[in-house]
């Protein structure tokens, strides 16, 4: 037992001599970028932000000393999940109550969820979404905003609301030690649209904080938290299973958009997980030998673009991505061809058949309730009208795309955009690494013509599939105000790699050691950035 403590002692101090550069490099990192995230306020009273930039310091030595312990492709696996849930733990602690987009509705469903409830029940009454246009305002307060309109729910949501957009943190309440309030309430709108699945882990954390008999703020908080965990789950499953490009998924899954999204209860955290392990199967599939792909590979991959995609349909886009693996890796039988069609049929058919039912569930949303919107008329202006079809295409390959491109940083809404403005110095740092690890990271990942063009058309597929749908379940009638974010596509950025990636760099540890310190030195900026900001 004294043996190997002190082996144990010694590999340390191995490690800790190998590493103490890129430690270096770490603290003068968060240093440098910490320091572009503080205002007058935080200079004036920086005890909170001193601790914190601490406790970011030694979770990153902590990561970092782990990775150098494990400092290999078939172990990067583990820092993946170590360092997200390390991060994200903080992250999950410290973003204000239902700080996060859409976060009280996401934790209304994930509540709905807890107690078993797999299609949440509307009791109003419903009129669908197109009439929603017809009616005046004082219509549709009477006739749809009406008493009792809405989701069951318990009491302790009421609370959550009360502090909803406001970014109220536990400093700023008292009633966050409140026990949970079990009596009924009606909530007025719960992602019915979305699948059960995609709140599970966050209904796991609600269970436990109510068999516990915690204070309300631990529905969120347990909801966040496992939600983080089964994403940290999924991404170290994909970094496993991937055999080349880990460094390039890992930045993806990493990116402080990416992580503050995983750590809430948003079924954004499942979206994002599915898709990069979608990616990181494809390319796992394309590496594979001669004559060694067979239906049941097929088949796994197919069930995870479905289950991705019913959380977001643009997604079941992925699928198409089995017709661009190359044929000589396919099994040598004569019927694979057809168990592609087939399993892609099969994909697309329950895809449709969720859309049918997912689109009448948008008349419960107060989405339909407030935007005036109507997709029949959307359509129609797009069908006899050509100029709107040019400015739906200008807005998304336009002004979207400069939107998403100052977006890696970039965590509240347009009413909050003069906080953008202050993280400059951290989003064109990870513009630059970015593209620096999706399109000259160092790899012997090679890849067909046929694989990138296809690759390439799957990507627009679901950019143009996202935003259309944007523009007739979003915007106004004749207008393309999409709501979109660069939340909404992130895992695209993952296929980055395999449409235009160069081998021009030759593999160098080095490249891996300075990339995991910089992905490592993001999740703790992101910190930093929300310590400055809400406290």
């Amino acid at each position: 037992m004294i043996d190997e403590m002190k082996n144990s002692f010694f590999d340390y101090k191995d490690v800790l001599f190998e590493s103490k550069k890129y430690l270096l490099v770490y603290l003068i990192f968060i240093t440098v970028t910490g320091l572009s995230t503080i205002s007058k306020k935080n200079i004036l009273y920086p005890k909170l932000e001193i601790a914190t930039f601490v406790l970011v310091a030694i979770l990153g030595i902590i990561c970092i000393l782990y990775y150098f312990k494990h400092n290999s492709e078939e172990e990067l696996y583990k820092v993946a999940f170590v360092s997200i849930v390390c991060f994200g733990l903080i992250c999950a602690l410290l973003v204000p109550i239902c700080g996060v987009s859409d976060e009280l509705e996401h934790l209304t469903r994930s509540e709905i969820t807890s107690e078993g409830v797999i299609l949440p029940h509307w009791t109003g009454y419903d009129i669908g979404v197109d009439s929603l246009y017809n009616h005046t305002e004082n219509e549709k307060t009477s006739s749809i905003i009406n008493e009792g309109a809405g989701y069951r729910t318990i009491g302790s949501m009421g609370f959550f609301e009360s502090v909803y957009d406001e970014e109220v943190t536990i400093q700023a309440t008292p009633h966050d030690t409140d026990k949970i309030n079990y009596t009924p309430m009606i909530q007025n709108s719960a992602f019915e649209q979305n699948p059960f699945y995609g709140y599970l882990p966050q209904a796991i954390g609600i269970l436990i904080a109510k068999f516990l008999d915690l204070n309300v703020i631990w529905i969120l908080w347990l909801g966040r938290i496992c939600n983080l965990i089964f994403y940290a789950g999924l991404v170290s499953i994909a970094i496993k299973k991937v055999p080349y490009l880990k460094i390039p998924l890992l930045s993806v899954a990493c990116i402080p958009v990416a992580v503050c999204q995983a750590a809430s209860v948003s079924i954004d955290s499942m979206i994002f997980g599915l898709g990069i392990l979608a990616i990181a199967y494809f390319i796992y599939l394309c590496q594979l030998k001669e004559n060694s792909i067979d239906i049941k590979e097929i088949a796994i991959f197919s069930a995870i673009c479905l289950l991705l995609g019913l959380c977001k349909l643009p997604y079941l886009a992925f699928v198409f991505l089995l017709l661009f693996i190359p044929s000589d890796k396919l099994k040598n039988d004569k019927n694979m061809t057809l168990y592609i069609i087939l399993c892609i049929a099969a994909v697309g058919a329950i895809g449709v058949m969720w859309s049918g039912f997912s689109t009448n569930t948008l008349a419960h949303s107060w989405r339909s309730k407030y935007n005036l919107i109507n997709s029949t008329q959307q359509l129609s202006l797009l069908y006899n009208q050509p100029s709107f079809i040019l400015e739906f295409f200008n807005k998304i390959f336009g002004e979207e795309v400069v939107t998403m491109v100052f977006g890696f940083f970039n965590f509240y809404g347009s009413d909050k955009a003069s906080y953008t403005d202050h993280y400059t110095l951290i989003t064109t740092l990870i513009q630059l690494f970015l593209i620096f690890t999706l399109i000259l990271y160092p790899t012997d990942a090679k890849f067909s013509m046929k694989t990138k063009i296809g690759a390439l058309l799957v990507l627009l597929i679901v950019y143009v599939g996202t935003d259309f749908i944007q523009l007739l379940t979003w915007a106004r009638v004749g207008r393309t105000n999409l709501g979109t974010s660069l939340r909404y596509f992130i895992p695209l950025l993952g296929l980055i790699p395999i449409i235009i990636h160069t081998n021009r760099l030759k593999p160098d540890k080095r490249i891996d050691n300075y990339s995991i310190i910089i992905i490592i030195g993001f999740m703790a900026a992101l910190i930093l950035a929300f310590a400055t900001k809400y406290y």
